[in-house]
C-alpha cells in the first residue's frame, strides 16, 4: 500500500500501477534487504506529503537524496534541524541573502517552512544507498519523477520552476513554458556555483512573478 498524499495519489496512480514501478519495489526492497537506504521509508514521499498537487507554487528540482547518516529528509536540499548545513544549500542560502537582502544564518537547513508554503523540494530519484550517491538512478524513480513534473505542467498554470545544474535543466522538455516561468542557473555545488548560481537572482523573480499571477509569495527566510 502506498501511503502519498490523496492529492498526488490521485493525478499519479496511473504511475504506480505501472509495470515499471512494480519492478522499482522490488529493487527496493532488496536493498534495503542488504543495505541501509535514505530516506526513511517514511520520508520517501515527504515531498508529496508536505505539498499538495494544488498547493504548489514553485517547484525546486535535485538529483538524489543526501547518502550519509541523518542528513535524507524526503525534501531535496534540506536536512533536518541539528544537522550541519551541506555545501550547496550554504550557497542557496547566501544567494537568498544577497538576492533578497536579508541575513539568513547557517545554522540551519531544514527547508519544511517553504514546502509548507508551496514550495514543492523534489528530487528525481527518491532514495540513495548509504554512501553511494546516485546508487538507485535509472531504476524507475526517473520515469516517476518526470510524471509528476509532466502532471503539474498540464494541470497547473503559472507556477515557477527553478532548475539548478545541467541534469535539473535537462528537465525543461517536460515543462510548458507558454504557462509556466522557467528559471535556470548553474548547480550551487560549491564546485560550480560562481558560474552563476551567485548572481542568479532566482528568490526575488519568483517572488516578482508569483505576484503578478496575484499569489502569495514565498518567505524564503523560513529556514530552521
Amino acid at each position: 500500500m502506498i501511503k502519498i498524499d490523496p492529492s498526488w495519489l490521485s493525478v499519479l496512480q496511473p504511475q504506480f500501477d505501472a509495470p515499471y514501478f512494480a519492478d522499482l519495489k522490488d529493487f527496493l526492497v532488496a536493498e534495503r534487504q542488504q543495505h541501509t537506504c535514505y530516506p526513511p521509508g517514511s520520508k520517501i514521499f515527504a515531498a508529496f506529503d508536505s505539498t499538495p498537487f494544488d498547493r504548489v507554487k514553485v517547484v525546486i528540482l535535485g538529483q538524489d537524496p543526501y547518502h550519509e547518516p541523518g542528513q535524507a529528509m524526503g525534501l531535496c536540499f534540506s536536512v533536518p534541524q541539528g544537522i550541519a548545513v551541506p555545501p550547496s544549500l550554504v550557497n542557496i542560502i547566501k544567494e537568498i541573502n544577497a538576492d533578497l537582502g536579508v541575513d539568513i544564518p547557517l545554522s540551519g537547513g531544514d527547508l519544511s517552512g517553504w514546502a509548507e508554503q508551496g514550495v514543492l523540494l523534489l528530487n528525481a530519484t527518491l532514495t540513495v544507498r548509504a554512501h553511494q550517491a546516485g546508487s538507485h538512478q535509472r531504476h524507475g524513480w526517473e520515469l516517476f519523477t518526470d510524471a509528476a513534473i509532466r502532471e503539474l505542467s498540464s494541470r497547473r498554470q503559472g507556477l515557477v520552476f527553478l532548475l539548478w545544474g545541467s541534469y535539473a535543466i535537462s528537465k525543461k522538455a517536460f515543462i510548458d513554458r507558454g504557462k509556466h516561468l522557467v528559471l535556470t542557473a548553474p548547480h550551487p555545488s560549491p564546485l560550480s556555483a560562481y558560474r552563476g548560481f551567485f548572481g542568479c537572482r532566482h528568490f526575488s523573480q519568483t517572488n516578482a512573478y508569483l505576484a503578478s499571477q496575484g499569489l502569495q509569495p514565498i518567505d524564503w527566510t523560513a529556514i530552521t
